[in-house]
């Protein structure tokens, strides 16, 4: 018997939560891996058959997959309260796990969010969502030393205005329209003063720095500004565009100097490069 059977066997049972014997019957799991066939492929323990081990398997797995999302997303399980063991339940049945590791489980939860109806207030929870996955994201990021203010004060002007200023692995943007950032900050009051939902729009910029991940809002136009370099575009271009921008979304020269000595200094760039486009 093939383990591929063997693995679609335990996802059926999985997805099918109760007793053994009775996910042993139904049809998804049989289809894949008759229960005469199991211990083919899944030897019996000393006082467990192989379908008992399989039982042992199929009661602890739910569990292992709510604290792994729970652990990626404790404010939106901290609102949710009793509703999150819900929302674990439907979500994993739409992307159930397929993977050796369950780190990625919830990569999905932000964009699942955002198509339910039962789960209110819909736009702050997938907000909420996708603010905890960034600060997942960027702590599971690849390390990268962050250059020193001095690296970039050494350089000719002209040099680094045509080079790149390559971001940090680690770092997440996100663009926000409820106070997404208010809740996260205090789901750990132990008084329970949490924000209610509401509009309101920010700029939150997300990076690691060792072992640490840190939180810090921005305004439009320097969130603007840090995509733009994110995307790799030269200094030179970066600043061309921020300038030429209107409204929120506009950047003034004195606006630069203090940007990147804050940004340097919060770590968010790891080198500087030359720019790979061809100058025609």
């Amino acid at each position: 018997m093939k383990l591929a059977s063997l693995q679609k066997w335990m996802q059926a049972v999985v997805v099918h939560p109760g007793d053994t014997r009775t996910a042993l019957r139904s049809k998804d799991a049989s289809r894949h891996l008759p229960a005469s066939g199991l211990e083919s492929v899944l030897l019996p323990s000393k006082t467990l058959s192989a379908s008992d081990r399989i039982g042992v398997y199929q009661q602890m797995y739910p569990l292992r997959m709510r604290d792994a999302l729970s652990s990626d997303y404790p404010a939106l399980e901290h609102f949710l309260g009793d509703r999150f063991a819900d929302l674990v339940t439907a979500y994993t049945q739409a992307h159930p796990s397929r993977r050796y590791t369950l780190n990625r489980l919830g990569d999905a939860v932000p964009a699942w969010l955002g198509r339910q109806r039962r789960l209110k207030p819909r736009a702050f929870l997938k907000d909420l969502a996708r603010l905890e996955f960034a600060v997942t994201a960027a702590f599971d990021a690849p390390q990268a030393d962050p250059i020193r203010i001095e690296d970039l004060e050494g350089l000719e002007p002209e040099r680094l205005g045509r080079s790149v200023l390559v971001t940090s692995p680690s770092l997440r943007l996100v663009a926000l329209e409820w106070n997404a950032n208010a809740y996260l900050d205090s789901w750990r009051d132990e008084n329970h003063r949490h924000p209610r939902p509401r509009r309101a729009r920010a700029f939150s910029v997300v990076v690691r720095r060792d072992y640490s991940v840190f939180r810090f809002e921005v305004t439009e136009a320097a969130f603007a500004l840090l995509g733009d370099l994110q995307a790799g575009l030269t200094i030179n271009d970066v600043a061309g565009r921020a300038l030429a921008r209107r409204g929120s979304r506009a950047a003034s020269p004195e606006d630069f100097s203090q940007w990147f000595q804050r940004w340097t200094g919060e770590g968010l760039f790891c080198a500087v490069r030359a720019s790979r486009r061809r100058v025609r």
